[in-house]
């Protein structure tokens, strides 16, 4: 199923500098850029709400941005966020068009329970994949329901959607299904000399 563009409304962005870029987020605005194709990047402002709403939860969003009667659409490159509170200070999108593919990084998503106790570990969060920009995954599941101890799952055993192809190499390893007394790890008991040291060096209580 083809992605369905997300339109967001966007001016041009006429002021520059640390000092114009804060001002504009203090107005509810967020600086992006827009770049590819041969061209000249592209500066805009847009509403930051509707921005980080659109953007929320698909790192590879593709979005229209509607500026000036124009409709320009890019794909979603990097999303710089407020390390603190919610809000996206700015974007990075590429320039893209309906007929094209693109290389990019995809999340893994793991769904289902293996066998009883073991557990999986995620050996790689993201492929490189190429799709047609339109039909892009959000994610790669894998399901490892009833997938037993010792079960490496590498990029060859992924089934991708149709049009997706692996640029990830196939023999690297993604989720590893182990048991869950292998990865039990013993805390060494410290030294009796290192126990000496922290008491003469351990500030005497006040009478």
């Amino acid at each position: 199923m083809a992605n369905k563009a997300i339109t967001l409304k966007g001016t041009d962005r006429t002021n520059f500098g640390k000092g114009s870029a804060r001002q504009a987020r203090r107005n509810g605005q967020v600086p992006v850029v827009v770049y590819g194709h041969g061209t000249e990047p592209r500066h805009f402002l847009l509403e930051e709400h509707a921005t980080r709403l659109a953007l929320r939860g698909n790192e590879n969003a593709l979005v229209e941005l509607a500026v000036d009667g124009e409709t320009i659409l890019v794909l979603t490159k990097d999303v710089q966020r407020h390390p603190i509170r919610p809000g996206v200070q700015h974007v990075d999108f590429q320039l893209v068009n309906r007929n094209e593919r693109v290389e990019v990084e995809v999340p893994v998503t793991v769904i289902g329970e293996p066998v009883a106790s073991t557990i999986h570990m995620v050996e790689a969060a993201h492929l490189l994949v190429s799709a047609p920009v339109i039909s892009i995954p959000e994610a790669i599941e894998i399901d490892i329901t009833g997938v037993e101890a010792g079960t490496t799952i590498r990029v060859s055993d992924i089934t991708l959607p149709e049009g997706v192809e692996a640029v990830t190499d196939a023999e690297e390893d993604v989720v590893n299904v182990v048991d869950e007394a292998s990865i039990a790890v013993d805390v060494p008991e410290p030294e009796a000399g290192a126990e000496a040291a922290d008491e003469a060096e351990a500030p005497a209580e006040a009478e």
